[in-house]
């Protein structure tokens, strides 16, 4: 059962003027495409402990999967709980040291990135050549409420060092073995964060493709830019959630501005909506054209977004210098990186001690290594300084 956003997909559409019914039928006739796909159902596994064939089939065909319910009902409000904490000690404002209350803010003293903002309902990163101008075409820029702010949260990077909770989702044993099944046991890092797309305020993120470095590798399948976990903390609709075009990340990079031209709009006409409940996580190849709209709506979606990768796209290669300094990533580099999978299975542990850890390959019979603490947690400020960018 999914939440009713009749009255967002209205509210979406009037931004819109002329073209305000084709906008909601577009929204409308999205959600229901969306829900007709066969790539839904709970995290399965077959007699063996493996992931269930159909699973790794139907996510190779789409390029999406939604585990519904893989975050359970406790981890959803530890979550939530430590999002509450974090945003009332973000910045008071755009560039400032102190949050509302007078103390440092979240991140203040980091290095690394960490709170990124944009003025409401705009798209940021559309028609630049920010992150090496992956995001072709800027999207529709509604206008935001008189009393909006001039700048709100968008993404905060490096979230893991912030949010215990977020740590121990991150080691869920469903989905690591779900990335060793796609990525094989010596699977690496990628980069965590979250997405804030607040009610009437959250920015659009143009259509793009995550993957930046190995369009023309000669070994190059539809898994070498590895992929995102999405975890939906308070759900996800067809206003203010991540839209996808299926199967397009079989294919070679993208030329967006073509896709949009031809479509004669923005509202590409086979992409579809992420529909989630809190608790469900899509798993996202990073090579799928992706993006989403300005939250003109009146529901507030915040994304957990944590990804992996396959060893051989990052050992000893350059990165592309989005998430992190483009260096040459080598053994060392990486398994300082992957430390984080270490710490936070014995975190997530101590938290569900009746649920069966994964165990990390390379990390065999060394486990006494990697104990969560308090101390270890403050240990993990600027981390995402070695995220494997490709």
């Amino acid at each position: 059962m999914f939440q009713d956003i009749s009255q967002s997909i209205e509210a979406c559409a009037a931004h819109y003027g002329d073209e305000a019914e084709a906008v909601k039928t577009y929204l409308i006739e999205g959600q229901a495409k969306a829900l007709a796909l066969p790539n839904r159902g709970p995290l399965k596994f077959d007699d063996n402990g493996e992931i269930a064939p159909d699973i790794l089939k139907t996510y190779s065909e789409y390029g999406f999967y939604i585990f519904e319910g893989a975050l359970s009902e406790d981890e959803i409000a530890d979550i939530r709980a430590d999002l509450n904490e974090m945003r009332d000690n973000f910045p008071s404002h755009m560039g400032a040291d102190t949050d509302a209350k007078g103390r440092p803010a979240l991140g203040a003293d980091n290095k690394a990135m960490t709170l990124q903002w944009a003025r409401p309902l705009s798209d940021p990163l559309g028609g630049t050549e920010i992150s090496n101008g992956r995001h072709q075409v800027k999207l529709f820029e509604p206008k935001a409420a008189d009393d909006a702010p001039p700048a709100v949260p968008v993404y905060l990077s490096g979230s893991l060092q912030f949010s215990p909770a977020c740590l121990r989702a991150y080691a869920h044993p469903g989905l690591l073995k779900l990335a060793e099944t796609i990525n094989g046991p010596d699977f690496v890092p990628f980069t965590e964060g979250l997405f804030i797309k607040d009610a009437r305020l959250g920015a659009a993120v143009s259509w793009h493709q995550d993957g930046d470095t190995h369009w023309d590798n000669p070994n190059f399948d539809e898994n070498i830019h590895g992929f995102n976990f999405m975890g939906q903390v308070y759900g996800s609709t067809a206003v203010n959630g991540v839209w996808v075009v299926p199967g397009s990340h079989k294919q070679t990079r993208a030329n967006i501005v073509k896709m949009v031209e031809d479509a004669g709009t923005e509202r590409l006409p086979d992409a579809v909506p992420l529909i989630c409940n809190p608790g469900d996580v899509v798993i996202n190849n990073r090579q799928l054209v992706h993006g989403s709209f300005a939250n003109t709506g009146f529901e507030t979606r915040v994304t957990a977004n944590f990804g992996f990768h396959k060893r051989s796209s990052v050992l000893n290669v350059k990165g592309a210098g989005i998430h992190a300094e483009a260096v040459t990533m080598n053994a060392d580099y990486i398994d300082e990186r992957a430390r984080l999978i270490g710490l936070a299975i014995d975190a997530r542990q101590q938290r569900f001690p009746d649920e069966t850890p994964y165990q990390y390959a390379p990390f065999k019979g060394r486990e006494e290594e990697f104990k969560w603490s308090p101390e270890a947690q403050a240990n993990l400020k600027d981390y995402n300084l070695m995220d494997l960018s490709i």
